[in-house]
Parts: C-alpha cells; sequence; structure tokens
C-alpha cells in the first residue's frame, strides 16, 4: 500500500511547515537570550552611571530626565 500522491504532498507539506515553525521558535528564542543579555548589561550601565551622578549631584537629587534638571528631594 502507498500514500496517493495528493495524500504524500499533503503530508509533506504539514511536516515543513512545522518544521520551519519550530526553526522559527528556536531563532525567536535565540533573540530573546541576546535581548535579555543587552538589558542586562544596561542595568549595569544604568546603575554606574546613577552612581557617577549621586556622586556628584548627592543622594537626595532627583533628575528630570527630560530636560535635565536637577533638584533636591523636598
Amino acid at each position: 500500500m502507498k500514500l496517493s500522491k495528493e495524500e504524500l504532498e499533503e503530508v509533506q507539506s504539514i511536516n515543513t511547515d512545522y518544521t520551519k515553525k519550530k526553526i522559527m521558535l528556536g531563532d525567536l528564542e535565540i533573540q530573546k537570550a541576546a535581548i535579555v543579555s543587552e538589558i542586562g548589561a544596561l542595568k549595569i550601565k544604568f546603575a554606574q552611571n546613577e552612581k557617577k551622578l549621586i556622586d556628584k549631584y548627592g543622594k537626595d537629587s532627583v533628575i528630570n530626565l527630560q530636560t535635565g534638571d536637577v533638584q533636591q528631594k523636598k
């Protein structure tokens, strides 16, 4: 017994689509891991920058990120 040409093409098409989706999912996971790593690096950079600003302007300073204005907490 053998699959008909149409049956074989259909099952091959479904299998190909399934494989493509698994590869796409793997690629997304790789992108996700890269983004998570970049976020970690940005958090470290932010903390280092924050420490410099605290040393310069004091721990009770509040910085407006839109204007750059520095004020002391009230």
